[in-house]
């Protein structure tokens, strides 16, 4: 008897036998089937050690603005919880930033983010960039806390390579990272790939040099492919932490994934106009692979403020089918309106449950208590800190408002009265002037002060301030610089900093705020043109008189920047000629010690801003 056998006959077999281990089966037309499952996925990012709500946020409620209770972590517990509940296999995700933002990391270092984390179990975390803000070793420390308890969260990161023998890849104990992680849901497995943005951590955060960061879009693609070819994984979630317009661009040029669940950019996605905000897109956003077939994109915001959910439906190719959900914001069930006199008064029991009944109707936003196992978590290291938290420094006389880039959103003062219209306006950020206000007192040497944009992270609101909203501010552990600099190196270093954020398409955080110093900004002409009329203001007469190139200056800023970080090359080499004095003063300190010396503090004078005229890139001037 004679058997005679077909290459397609063979390789067919073999992939039978493969999926039966998968769940897969072949139709008459050859092609592989599988099950049509439907994949559930809860995720938030970039909570920042931001562990307690923010009060009295200011929201439109059935069409009348309402003061809320906004966020909390101890609140996405509850909801975590109650999603799991409805769906056992529901996949739990953290995209990233956890970790430096508030008072809960300058004093613990990432053990109540991670103790908090625990509450929620997360199956699969992406590192973010600030994840290195302190180092490796800091990071390791964290990631210890997050793994000593029951939950046994997956830290995946494709593209990180820590050296063997490192802190997060020790000799003698299992690495902290992986690349992927598998989940197998109604009977299918998942691979969960993650990745963290390369430029933005080697240059804005602290890495030691012999961690190695590899592209995101090969590393994705070569993990993606690792997962098809030795797992037999069809369904690919990316977890990255890299922004949401970089993850439409990588969908469109990888195959098989088909789904992205981000961070990094803080992006608000859904429909809140409802409610008063802006969003930049829709949740999900769907776009399409290389291969043509769906993929479903999500981000939650920031700073524990939304809950997601999407529902991605595949196939029986094994594709997206349908990708459905809901980015929400968690609230309270306290509120305040206005009265009469335009008063804040809180809403009494019956008004606040006829709301939350009419709340209930609407899938933008969810009314929930904390979880209580979490809050007593999150108390034990709140009553640790309060005593010094809770002081009062100062009095912001107005709103300090936040932009990184005059013309840009103004999405990031949600609910600061005094700066709805901060985005149009060329003096650009208030709270990033004060800053550097603060460092230029500190400094009796410093001719002028800088700071980058991105180190400042919330506005101001009027009213007191307290340590904790000056930490809140400047979440970090830099210490103030001294700078000897040529007035042409300052204008290079200038230049360079914007060029990073409109040239080089990196983080608009490196755009340069200054004391003591301004200039005409004009960002539709190329690098080099961009400063005009460069002036320096005399401490002892406060006359402003051009800068000049050959003088030399010195500058006060943070050792970030000082490190030729965040596009600051040209500080970067005065920095490593030695020509530096570190002060080691916190600059957090700095900041806190300046608004309690001023008592009260308010935006300075117009002529005294670092940016004077500003024309944006489109050509347009800013008032």
């Amino acid at each position: 008897m004679r058997f005679s056998l077909s290459i397609q006959t063979v390789a067919k077999a073999a992939l039978c036998a493969l999926g039966l281990g998968l769940g897969l089966s072949w139709a008459g037309g050859g092609e592989p089937s599988f099950p049509a499952i439907t994949l559930k996925l809860a995720h938030i990012n970039d909570h920042h050690s931001q562990l307690q709500p923010f009060a009295n946020q200011e929201l439109t409620l059935n069409g009348v603005a309402t003061q809320v209770e906004l966020g909390g972590f101890a609140r996405l517990t509850t909801l975590f919880q109650q999603a799991q509940a409805q769906s056992p296999e529901l996949l739990k995700i953290h995209a990233g930033d956890a970790i430096t933002g508030s008072l809960y990391y300058t004093f613990y270092k990432g053990e109540a983010d991670a103790q908090m984390m625990n509450t929620i179990c997360f199956d699969a975390m992406a590192l973010g960039n600030h994840e290195f803000d302190d180092g490796d070793s800091t990071l390791a420390q964290f990631l210890d806390t997050l793994r000593s308890g029951p939950c046994h969260t997956a830290v995946i990161a494709a593209n990180v390579s820590p050296q063997p023998g490192t802190a997060l890849a020790p000799r003698s104990a299992a690495p902290y990272l992986q690349p992927f992680t598998l989940k197998t849901v109604q009977g299918v497995k998942v691979g969960l790939i993650g990745i963290t943005i390369q430029d933005k951590t080697q240059n804005a955060s602290r890495p030691l040099a012999s961690t190695r960061f590899a592209n995101e879009l090969a590393s994705a693609q070569a993990t993606i492919d690792t997962l098809k070819r030795s797992h037999g994984v069809r369904h690919i979630v990316l977890v990255t932490h890299q922004g949401y317009e970089r993850d439409q661009a990588m969908a469109a040029q990888l195959s098989d994934v088909d789904v992205i669940i981000g961070g990094d950019s803080h992006t608000l996605l859904g429909d809140f106009s409802a409610l008063g905000l802006r969003s930049s897109g829709p949740y999900p956003t769907v776009v399409k692979n290389k291969d043509g077939d769906l993929v479903c994109i999500g981000q939650a915001w920031e700073y524990a403020k939304v809950f997601a959910l999407m529902q991605v439906q595949f196939n029986r190719r094994g594709a997206v089918d349908r990708c459905t959900g809901q980015a929400s914001l968690v609230l309270g069930s306290a509120f305040k309106r206005q009265d009469s006199a335009k008063a804040w008064r809180s809403l009494n029991a019956e008004q606040s449950a006829e709301l939350v009944s009419a709340l209930s109707r609407q899938p933008a936003v969810k009314v929930v208590e904390p979880d209580a196992s979490a809050q007593a978590v999150l108390q034990r290291y709140t009553e640790r800190m309060a005593q010094e938290k809770n002081k009062t420094i100062g009095t912001a006389a107005e709103a300090l408002c936040l932009v990184r880039v005059p013309g840009e959103s103004a999405q990031r003062n949600p609910g600061v009265a005094g700066c709805e219209q901060a985005h149009t306006l060329a003096r650009g950020s208030d709270a990033a002037q004060a800053v550097a206000q603060s460092f230029l007192a500190a400094s009796p040497r410093a001719h002028f002060a800088l700071q980058n944009a991105g180190g400042v992270r919330v506005p101001v609101a009027a009213g007191p301030v307290s340590m904790e909203a000056a930490y809140t501010v400047l979440p970090y552990t830099n210490v103030i610089v001294e700078l000897e600099l040529s007035g042409q190196e300052l204008l290079n270093a200038l230049e360079g900093a914007v060029s990073h954020h409109l040239d080089a398409q990196q983080s608009s955080g490196s755009h340069p705020y200054a004391a003591g110093l301004r200039w005409d900004l004009n960002m539709s002409l190329p690098q080099g043109r961009r400063f005009e009329r460069v002036q320096v203001q005399s401490k002892a007469t406060g006359a402003w008189s051009d800068l000049d190139r050959s003088q030399r200056y010195v500058l006060a800023t943070n050792d970030f920047i000082a490190a030729g970080k965040d596009g600051y090359t040209t500080l970067g080499a005065v920095f490593a000629e030695g020509r530096f004095v570190n002060t080691y003063r916190l600059y957090t300190q700095t900041f806190a010690d300046w608004l309690s010396q001023q008592a009260v503090v308010a935006r300075p004078a117009r002529s005294d801003y670092a940016h004077q005229r500003v024309v944006t890139q489109a050509g347009v001037v800013l008032p």
